[in-house]
């Protein structure tokens, strides 16, 4: 099934941290291999420390300034700049500007009802204290 993605229809959530709007997920294209989400990251907020199981990602970033860390490594990541991140691979997402910035962010396959999993890590060491 192919369809028009209208952004004054597309459902958004609202976190502490940012904004999604969920452009491709099982529920609203029936996708099976794509989950695609663009994503406004608050000032001084971020996308703690977590990990996709049985998803790879890709996390570009269109403007803005962001803190991308894989695992343990960390870069500054700016307008064009991407980052491809494995299955089960910890990673994080920390906008360090003073202004949202604004990522595109694709997993796949889809998993679940939702095309998306999630394990939060970043109250489990090291990732609790790989920031301070």
């Amino acid at each position: 099934m192919s369809k028009f993605i209208l952004k004054s229809i597309t459902p958004t959530d609202e976190l502490d941290w940012g904004k999604l709007t969920w452009l491709s997920r099982p529920p609203a294209t029936g996708s099976e291999h794509l989950t695609v989400i663009d994503i406004e990251l608050f000032p001084g907020k971020g996308h703690d420390f977590h990990k996709h199981p049985d998803q790879e990602e890709v996390i570009a970033c269109i403007s803005g300034s962001i803190e991308q860390w894989i695992g343990d490594e960390k870069k500054i990541l700016g307008p064009g700049d991407a980052v491809f991140v494995g299955k089960d691979q910890v990673h994080a997402t920390f906008n360090i500007g003073d202004v949202p910035a604004h990522l595109m962010v694709t997993l796949g396959p889809c998993v679940g009802t939702e095309g998306y999993e999630l394990v939060d890590v970043f109250d489990e060491e090291p990732w609790c204290n790989l920031r301070k």
